[in-house]
């Protein structure tokens, strides 16, 4: 069968919908005008109730797509600049929804709790701006890599293009990766590791790579120091402009922001571990070691994010091309559903804790637990199979 007669075949069910995905970083700017119209104060907290309350239900009403491109036809599909634009298109959305963020906080009379709803709605924005420049930053053209870092500094988290795609691809799924969350651990206590641990991996490894070349770690040539001064000249623009209450609400919804990160980072490994080897390297990552979810709505909106399982056998495989994996471990839901679980320690651990037992089929020896429990854990779950 021909690629023409496969084209003909095929079509990419949520081919224009990826346009959602620049429509998202609007939301502030959406909730700002729906104020202006109606002086309903919960306008400010729009794109919260959208993350956290309608695309969870919608995910639940519409369901899943396991639909999969025909291999074939998966170069082709790469090669279409009409889905790179569609990613590109997220950037600048999310960049007016910060500037005007951070003028409407400065400059117009809001009650406290707008104000709370307008930071943490624009902080919505620059978490699921990470996950743009996480596309981005995956692929090898310099115009995209360096999109990618701009897409960061929004949450001052530059480093996240260096640690993802060198340390978190590297380390995935094992004890030594401080963005894969383990059996037993709370999102709360995972945050601060993964933070913590994420910064000081992305500085070693721009450290030894510079070494390598010759140069200095302090150097204009280091990715991180790079990314990061791309926060420093916008927050300093800004709060040059708007004055220092800019400041606050630049650092509350970066701050924000970065954690809706980490709450995704966490949820989309947990307790999944790869196999060691004598040598003591590790097998190669497999779909099997990353939680998959295949709800539209989500997906759409997060660039196939949640198709993780192939997006980690395969880094480089762009979002369109991404495919569901029948024996992947898969998800109960959406992650901004899932987001919400993970918030609530016991109804997470409730929820998703016989999901990794299964997986496991009640050996507890191959799961990446935490510290400390571990025994315990391996002997509870060996004494009930």
């Amino acid at each position: 069968m021909t690629t023409a007669t496969l084209s003909a075949q095929w079509r990419d069910n949520k081919r224009y919908l990826w346009l959602l995905g620049a429509v998202v970083p609007a939301l502030p700017l959406i909730g700002g005008y729906l104020y202006h119209l109606t002086g309903s104060p919960l306008s400010w907290w729009l794109a919260m109730i959208m993350v956290y309350a309608v695309i969870p239900l919608m995910d639940l009403l519409i369901g899943t797509d396991t639909n999969n491109p025909p291999e074939t036809l998966v170069k082709e599909i790469s090669q279409e600049t009409y889905y790179r634009y569609a990613v590109y298109l997220a950037v600048p959305a999310g960049y007016a929804s910060l500037i005007w963020g951070a003028w409407a906080f400065t400059h117009m009379d809001l009650a406290w709790h707008e104000a709370l709803g307008l930071t943490l709605s624009v902080g919505v924005i620059s978490g699921i701006g990470i996950n743009t420049a996480h596309e981005l930053g995956h692929k090898t053209p310099a115009l995209e890599r360096w999109m990618a870092k701009i897409a960061l500094a929004p949450a001052a988290y530059g480093h996240f293009f260096i640690e993802h795609n060198r340390g978190h691809h590297v380390r995935v799924a094992t004890p030594e990766d401080p963005a894969s969350s383990r059996f037993g651990e709370s999102f709360y206590a995972f945050l601060p590791r993964t933070v913590v641990g994420s910064l000081r991996s992305a500085w070693e490894i721009e450290a030894k790579r510079l070494a390598r070349e010759g140069r200095g770690v302090w150097s204009i040539h280091n990715n991180n120091l790079q990314a990061w001064a791309m926060t420093v000249v916008l927050f300093g623009g800004l709060t040059a402009w708007l004055g220092w209450p800019a400041l606050l609400f630049l650092v509350g919804q970066a701050l924000y922001g970065l954690s809706l990160l980490e709450v995704v980072n966490y949820l989309e490994h947990y307790g999944l571990l790869r196999t060691k080897r004598e040598d003591g390297s590790y097998e190669r990552c497999q779909p099997h070691h990353s939680w998959n979810s295949n709800h539209i709505v989500t997906n759409i909106m997060l660039y196939h994010l949640q198709r993780h399982s192939d997006h980690h056998a395969n880094p480089t495989r762009y979002y369109q091309a991404l495919r569901h994996f029948e024996h992947a471990p898969q998800l109960p839901s959406g992650y901004a559903s899932m987001i919400l679980l993970a918030y609530c320690p016991p109804l997470w651990f409730k929820v998703m804790n016989p999901r990794v037992v299964a997986h496991y089929r009640g050996d507890m020896s191959k799961a990446n637990i935490k510290p400390g429990i571990r025994e315990q854990v391996i002997a509870r779950y060996a004494k009930s199979a």
